[in-house]
């Protein structure tokens, strides 16, 4: 089974990715920084430099009068080698 669940695809990551050669992606809570990094040079065969990991709270979200919470997850800030891309 794998670690990284899906590429994070927003402004700010696509800045990063274009400015820095940093990629984001989603992965699983039990996921360490060793296993993202082996995880990544395994499936995209790139050299990684650094992985900085975050994890994402809950926030209260509303639809009509229900409340509820969003899911928490964690992202992987991966920045690759120079010369290293990713394409998804």
């Amino acid at each position: 089974m794998s670690i990284i669940i899906a590429p994070v695809i927003t402004e700010k990551s696509e800045s990063l990715k274009a400015n820095n050669n940093v990629y984001v992606f989603k992965v699983k809570n039990t996921a360490n920084k060793t296993q993202i990094k082996n995880e990544i040079e395994r499936e995209f065969k790139v050299k990684v430099v650094s992985v900085n990991t975050v994890n994402a709270v809950q926030k209260k979200r509303r639809v009509g009068r229900y409340t509820g919470l969003s899911a928490a997850y964690k992202k992987a800030y991966v920045k690759l080698a120079d010369g290293s891309t990713i394409e998804y």
